[in-house]
Parts: C-alpha cells; sequence; structure tokens
C-alpha cells in the first residue's frame, strides 16, 4: 500500500503505524493529520475512495464525518451565545414556543448540548423521507414528550441533536443552519468541511462501507441486542426513526442535506484544523471553551448503554474505560463519528488530532484504530 503525504520525520513510527492499518485487506481508505502547536506534522492519505476499488483517495478526497459534525455545531452554537443570540440557560421555548409542548417548557439549550434533555429518540414512527425535511423533523421533535425527567441524567442523542441545535441556531441567526455552522466555524479557518454539501462537490466523496465479520466490544453487542430485539426501545428508535437513518450516507439527498448532528462532509486536516482552532482561541474565547470542555454529564447513557463523559457537543476522555478514552491525555476532548473517524484535542500537548476511515468499524464510542494511532503520536512526542 502506498502511503501520500507528509510526515515530520519525527513522528515515523506514526507512517509505519497507519501503513499497518492496510494489512487488513477489508480496510479500504483512510486519512490521518496531526497538528502539535499549530503545525502539522503528519498529514497522511492512503487506500481507495470508491465502492469498486478503482478511484484512488487524494489528498482532496472527503466523506461523511457522522458525529464528528456534532462538536462544530456546538460551536457555532456557543459562538451565539457569546454574542448575546442564544442562552445556555434560558428555556429554548422563549426562542421556540412550540417546543413548550408535552412537558418540554423548562428545557434549555445546555440540555441539549449535554444530552440531558431526554429526546435522543422520536415515539411515532416516521416515513423514511421524514429525515430529509427539516420542518417535519423539528415539528416531531417539538411536539415529542422526553423520555425522562429532563436533567435527570443523560442519554446521547445520535440524530436528533441536530434538529434540537439547528433549530435555535436558525431562529438566532437568520440562516439556514448548516450554512450558518460552515460560515461560523469552517471558513475563518479555511476548513474544507460542508454541511449540505453541493452536487459539485460529489466526485471527491469517499464511498463508506461497513466491515464484516467484527462484532465489536461488549458495548456495541448490547446497542445491537437492544435494536435487535427491541423495536420500539428508545436505543432502537434512536438509530432506526426515520428508518432512512441507517442506510442514507452515500445518498445524493443526504449529500445535499444540512443535519447538523451527522452529516458534516470533511477529510482529516479539516478535523485537526477545528480542534487546533479551539486551542488556539480562534473559536471560542477562553471561558466558553471552559464550558464547553467542562464535564457536564457523566456515567451510564441511557441511550448507548455504556459509560460516556459529555461536555458541550463533545465527549470528554475517561482514562480508564477501554472505549472512551481517546488513548492520549486526560483532559482530552473531541468527539467520534460512527464507525471510526475521530476528531479530538489534547491541550496539554497542544495537540490537534483528525482521522477518517472509509470502512466502518462497529464501535460505539472510540475506534481502536484511532486509538492505536493517537498512542503512537503520543509515544513519538
Amino acid at each position: 500500500m502506498h502511503i501520500h503525504g507528509y510526515f515530520d520525520l519525527r513522528f515515523e513510527a506514526v507512517r509505519e503505524a497507519f501503513a499497518e492499518l492496510f494489512a487488513d485487506p477489508q480496510e479500504r481508505g483512510a486519512a490521518l493529520c496531526v497538528q502539535v502547536g499549530g503545525e502539522t506534522v503528519v498529514d497522511l492519505w492512503a487506500g481507495m475512495a470508491d465502492k469498486e476499488g478503482l478511484e484512488p483517495w487524494h489528498s482532496d478526497t472527503i466523506l461523511n464525518l457522522y458525529s464528528c459534525t456534532k462538536a462544530f455545531t456546538a460551536v457555532a452554537a456557543l459562538q451565539l451565545v457569546g454574542e448575546g443570540k442564544l442562552e445556555l440557560d434560558a428555556p429554548l421555548a422563549r426562542l421556540w414556543p412550540e417546543f413548550a409542548a408535552a412537558g418540554k417548557q423548562h428545557i434549555t439549550l445546555r440540555q441539549l448540548l449535554s444530552h440531558r434533555a431526554g429526546l435522543p429518540a422520536i415515539r411515532q414512527s416516521l416515513p423514511p423521507e421524514a429525515l430529509f425535511d427539516w420542518d417535519a423533523m423539528t415539528a416531531a421533535l417539538a411536539a415529542e414528550q422526553p423520555w425522562w425527567t429532563p436533567g435527570d441524567g443523560h442519554g446521547y442523542a445520535p440524530i436528533t441533536y441536530g434538529w434540537l441545535v439547528g433549530e435555535p441556531i436558525r431562529r438566532a441567526s437568520g440562516r439556514d443552519p448548516g450554512a450558518a455552522i460552515v460560515e461560523r466555524v469552517a471558513k475563518p479557518l479555511g476548513l474544507d468541511f460542508h454541511i449540505g454539501l453541493p452536487d459539485s462537490e460529489f466526485h471527491r466523496v469517499a464511498h463508506i462501507s461497513r466491515g464484516k465479520g467484527n462484532l465489536g466490544d461488549a458495548a456495541a453487542q448490547r446497542v445491537l441486542n437492544a435494536m435487535m430485539r427491541e423495536p420500539q426501545a428508545m436505543t432502537t428508535r434512536a438509530f432506526t426513526n426515520p428508518p432512512s437513518i441507517m442506510t442514507s450516507t452515500n445518498k445524493p439527498e443526504w449529500r445535499r442535506m444540512a443535519q447538523p448532528a451527522a452529516n458534516g462532509h470533511g477529510n482529516a486536516r479539516s478535523l485537526a484544523g477545528f480542534y487546533a482552532g479551539l486551542l488556539d482561541g480562534s473559536l471560542l474565547d477562553s471561558a466558553l471553551l471552559a464550558e464547553m470542555t467542562r464535564e457536564h454529564s457523566l456515567g451510564d447513557d441511557r441511550t448507548l448503554l455504556t459509560s460516556t463523559r459529555l461536555g458541550l457537543g463533545l465527549m470528554l476522555d475517561q482514562p480508564h474505560v477501554a472505549n472512551a478514552t481517546y488513548g492520549l491525555g486526560r483532559h482530552a476532548f473531541g468527539h467520534p463519528g460512527a464507525g471510526g473517524s475521530i476528531g479530538f484535542a489534547d491541550p496539554e500537548r497542544e495537540l490537534a488530532f483528525g482521522f477518517v476511515v472509509n470502512t466502518l468499524g462497529p464501535y460505539v464510542l472510540m475506534d481502536p484504530r484511532a486509538q492505536r494511532l493517537a498512542r503512537v503520536v503520543g509515544a513519538c512526542l
């Protein structure tokens, strides 16, 4: 496997570890970018981008980043908080009156960002096409009753987060939420990151598919068992209602829409650049960054059925939990995306890390491929 790109000679072991990924014949394409102190020390890519294995992964290949998107969305919301256009602790219904229905009149933006609002799923079965209808999804969530008392514990909202946080961004900014997030977060840093991808960029998008034969860790198996055995359970509904959530990744309508929980498109460079922008103060002032990275939720996650530790739109490191550590310092913060892509920062090392992959692994939180690479990076420092 030919490895393309650049690496500082101090990080030759990282290049070797990246190359070792492709010893697995199922591994198709991937990219890795690491910045230290704002300087790019690793920028590598390899493999194939298309379904047939004929199109090489290029320097400018992008792909669906899944839940890595959530951190970008949270930063845009927090910027609006800093401007006085949103409030973390005011009832969201002041801005979105319909949202007060079914006992949600006191829910705040802080609770949505820290997954404490009780809204990770929708009970009413929705048609597949609802996924692509912003008004239909926000109306369904405005009518939804929380699954538990808001503020009493937490449960990750894999897809509803996009509408729940995106609608306040839309109302406060007066813009389509995807455009607002990209304008605020990606463009100032020159990041190749998109929420709502124009057709003219489709040729650069890697095809994503699942690996076979790997059942994942115990956490992944718990979620899978719940989804197979309990079709009406909250965890199942969170991932399968609308039913098109799990099957749309490579479809044009998924790429075109703006779903700021799960369909940001970018690459390893855009993830590392985003976290470098958080570390150097380009995106948030120190007070808002401290609030974003402060622990808001810790313990059993009602949706993911494993231990999560959450800030505002971020997953915080759990050093002693195998599937919940980024593999570097205990103050690391970031966000994984389904199947293996991940972006995070380690403030102790002034390090920003982005890894993307188009062969999905079956893990619920951190993918072992990214963890291994991060540990090698740490050993090189």
